[in-house]
């Protein structure tokens, strides 16, 4: 999909097709009366007679409105015009799109820009609506032996903008959406890939084709031999029971000179989780290929930000294995000690993504970050507690939380902080260990994942964000990956 702007009036148009609003009670929008003015009261007439009364998700296809140059007038309806919030814009934005979608028009000029939405300026709107227009275009077709061809489709979207100095404003906001659009696209491309192809290896060599294609891009890809090297007997655990080797995987992107502290993205890459010995049901493995969305996310926020050249330093670090049952497979009760040198008990070899962070996390304080922000689908107890809503959020540090928070709310990706509490972590105590990896009793399940990746990230600030809910859906026809939390991680790195 190409996206454009232009400053222009909607009687002027010759286009396929002019998008205007119409709010409840059968109010045209400002420049909609533009519109009814010079086809002499065309469009009022209609909607005296009943056919669209204003309210979100109705829309109106008109035909050869008099004295118009353009082909097509879709009316869509806006709800109440003083209490418009986000999610109502983006529901506006998601049924325009798909009625647009069902006319024969290849271009169309949309002048929903015009909407008063409150506490967001234009470029807020337009480059919501280039992410939101993205996202529903999105299919994945890759191993289907027969691919659908769509008649005539639509190629071009024109956002509109009476003042001219809001111009470049608006030029900006296209070239950031679609940037976090693109980023959303390789995310989901990722996740839906399925595991016997997406291995840590491939992940690898995803991320060695990211540094190829940006200068301001370095890769280091480290081997089972290297991670025992480096003492990750945690990360190693996770691994032990498959035929594909775990892989540590290292992006670095220098948007700046100097040598400014870098925000380190960490990413769980469970290309397969089985559970390991701790099996899980048939049932509650389909799906598990999506494990390693958190990886995902991290490849593809780096991409943005290499794409708008963002002046920000970003280590990306992607601890990547399959947890697969077998005879070299962990086992509950095995000890393992992490590279940290904190020896840790697995009651749960199910609860595999903390393993791999933990020394992951460790491996972070070489890079003396700023902040450090890990992403991992950790607990089935996050999806309980907010569905496909809301990620969740936990962290060491305040302000990183508020700014993440912040930045959910403003892209719509929105995260919950949950509490960090000592009073949590003696849940995980072990009489034999420093630590085991569940919580007994199992209650506050996401919280005690949180608590136990805290014990490692005590020399710098942190927040975990736990997406088991929001990377992917499981099921039905929608059944795939979002490319959650990747708006949220974009919009934090555009607000610093």
């Amino acid at each position: 999909m190409e996206f454009g702007v232009k400053s222009v009036h909607p009687e002027k148009q010759r286009t396929h097709c002019i998008i205007v609003g119409v709010f409840e009670g059968r109010r045209l929008s400002p420049l909609a009366e533009q519109l009814d003015t010079l086809s002499g009261g065309y469009l009022n007439n209609l909607l005296r007679k009943g056919d669209l009364d204003g309210k979100i998700g109705q829309t109106l296809l008109l035909h050869a409105v008099p004295n118009l140059i353009c082909e097509r007038v879709l009316l869509v309806g806006c709800g109440r015009e003083k209490e418009l919030n986000d999610k109502e814009f983006r529901d506006i934005t998601k049924k325009m799109f798909s009625a647009l979608t069902q006319t024969g028009a290849q271009e169309a000029m949309s002048f929903l820009t015009e909407l008063n939405i409150k506490g967001r300026d234009i470029h807020w709107k337009i480059k919501t609506s280039v992410e939101i227009i993205s996202d529903a275009s999105y299919s994945f077709d890759e191993y289907k032996s027969k691919k659908e061809k769509e008649r005539r489709p639509l190629r071009k979207i024109i956002f509109c903008v009476l003042n001219r100095k809001e111009l470049s404003i608006a030029e900006r906001a296209i070239q950031e959406g679609q940037a976090v659009a693109n980023a959303v696209k390789i995310a989901k491309d990722l996740g839906n890939t399925p595991p016997n192809i997406c291995t840590p290896s491939f992940l690898a060599k995803e991320a060695e084709q990211l540094a190829s294609k940006f200068s301001t891009i370095s890769t280091a890809i480290l081997d089972e031999k290297d991670i025992a090297a480096l003492k990750m007997g945690s990360f190693l655990s996770v691994g032990q029971g498959s035929k594909n080797p775990p892989r540590l995987i290292t992006l670095e992107y220098r948007g700046r000179k100097d040598k400014r502290k870098p925000i380190c993205l960490v990413g769980k890459g469970i290309t397969f989780d089985t559970g390991g010995n701790s099996l899980k049901t048939p049932l509650n493995m389909i799906g598990m290929k999506f494990d390693m969305c958190g990886a995902a996310a991290v490849l593809a926020t780096l991409h943005a930000a290499a794409e708008l050249e963002l002046p920000l330093n970003l280590v990306g670090i992607i601890p990547s294995a399959e947890n697969m049952p077998g005879n070299m497979a962990s086992r509950p009760d095995d000890i393992v000690t992490s590279m940290s040198g904190i020896t840790i008990e697995i009651l749960n070899t199910d609860a595999e993504g903390r393993l791999i962070l933990c020394d992951a996390l460790t491996y972070c304080e070489r890079f003396d970050p700023d902040v450090v922000i890990d992403i991992a689908t950790l607990t089935g107890a996050c999806a309980l507690t907010f569905s496909s809503h809301i990620s969740g959020l936990l962290s060491n540090h305040e302000p990183l939380a508020n700014d993440l928070c912040n930045a959910g709310l403003v892209s719509g990706d929105k995260c919950w902080q949950l509490p960090l509490g000592d009073e949590y972590q003696d849940a995980l105590s072990s009489n034999i260990a420093d630590i085991a990896n569940i919580g007994s009793p199992p209650e506050a399940g996401t919280i005690l994942g949180g608590c136990f990746l805290s014990r490692f990230t005590k020399k710098y600030h942190w927040a975990h964000l736990d997406v088991a809910g929001t990377a992917f859906r499981g099921t039905g026809s929608t059944r795939g990956a979002t490319g959650r939390p990747v708006p949220l991680l974009m919009q934090y790195l555009l607000s610093r």
